[in-house]
């Protein structure tokens, strides 16, 4: 599925593993966990923010630490990753064509993206979603 940004996939040893968890990062393993997820940051008001990847791709497996680092400081956000080999039908249905792919929601619906393994870029957005939910929510009676 799609093409990675920036290495090709013959270029790695396809024997190698790669662990896409870590920090506070759920890696999502079915359509239904998906949707388990995407639900329970809607109800919590939370934006998601979906990393696309492949276990082949080098910028995929680059990127995974700061994604990490980031899932641990902005735990304000819902950091998911999904493996684009092993939900083919989830990154078709969102448009992934290359890896990798973040994809930001709220409620469900796509608010922005980020292509490729773009530090700068990722970081920055995702700090501007952390901050915009920074708002002091209003006391329930």
């Amino acid at each position: 599925m799609g093409i990675c940004l920036g290495l090709d996939r013959g270029a790695l040893d396809s024997n190698s593993s790669t662990d896409f968890g870590g920090g506070n990062v759920h890696v999502v393993d079915s359509k239904e966990s998906w949707d388990t997820k995407i639900l329970e940051a809607s109800r919590e008001g939370k934006i998601v923010v979906a990393n696309f990847s492949a276990s082949w791709c080098g910028p995929c497996r680059m990127i995974i630490p700061l994604y990490s680092e980031l899932s641990l400081k902005y735990d304000q956000l819902v950091f998911l990753t999904v493996d684009v080999d092993d939900l083919m039908e989830l990154g078709t249905s969102r448009d992934i064509h290359a890896t990798p792919t973040f994809l930001f929601l709220k409620d469900g619906l796509q608010i922005d993206k980020v292509v490729g393994a773009n530090k700068t870029e990722l970081e920055k957005k995702v700090l501007a979603f952390a901050e915009s939910t920074q708002w002091p929510k209003a006391a329930v009676s």
